[in-house]
């Protein structure tokens, strides 16, 4: 892929130049030095093909649920080949979001009890506006 400015680095890699920006600034992705001003660039930063991949790799990490710090720590092990620490990474965010998976299926059973209650039409409050005003707190 030939060198390319920041705006399409970021369309390649579906995110904004922002987005980029803040990880450059985090050191997820580097940062290329301006070139010297030979008149032709216009001092504009290039990116490649290998920016593309790392660029992607982090919004995949981050599509399976790995925070900003454990991208970091996955791209630092793909160096190294790690795969050891990669799959504890991998186990403790399953962990996480085994624990994410039963919060949400809790919320959602309760969210279905106080619906059908609501359905029953029975005198008084309405359950689901009831439930979340506050005043059932102690």
């Amino acid at each position: 892929m030939a060198e390319m400015t920041i705006a399409r680095l970021a369309r390649a890699g579906a995110v904004g130049v922002e987005t980029v920006r803040y990880y450059q600034r985090r050191g997820l992705m580097p940062q290329p030095a301006r070139p010297a001003g030979d008149g032709t660039s216009g001092g504009v930063r290039r990116y490649d093909g290998e920016d593309v991949r790392r660029l992607r790799f982090i919004r995949s990490a981050q599509a399976a649920g790995f925070t900003l710090d454990e991208v970091g720590e996955l791209l630092q092990l793909d160096a190294v080949d790690d795969r050891a620490r990669a799959r504890a990474l991998a186990r403790n965010r399953v962990a996480e979001l085994d624990r994410r998976i039963a919060e949400l299926s809790a919320a959602r059973a309760a969210l279905a009890r106080l619906a059908d209650a609501c359905g029953k039409g029975e005198g008084g409050a309405c359950p689901i506006l009831s439930a979340f005003d506050g005043s059932n707190e102690t």
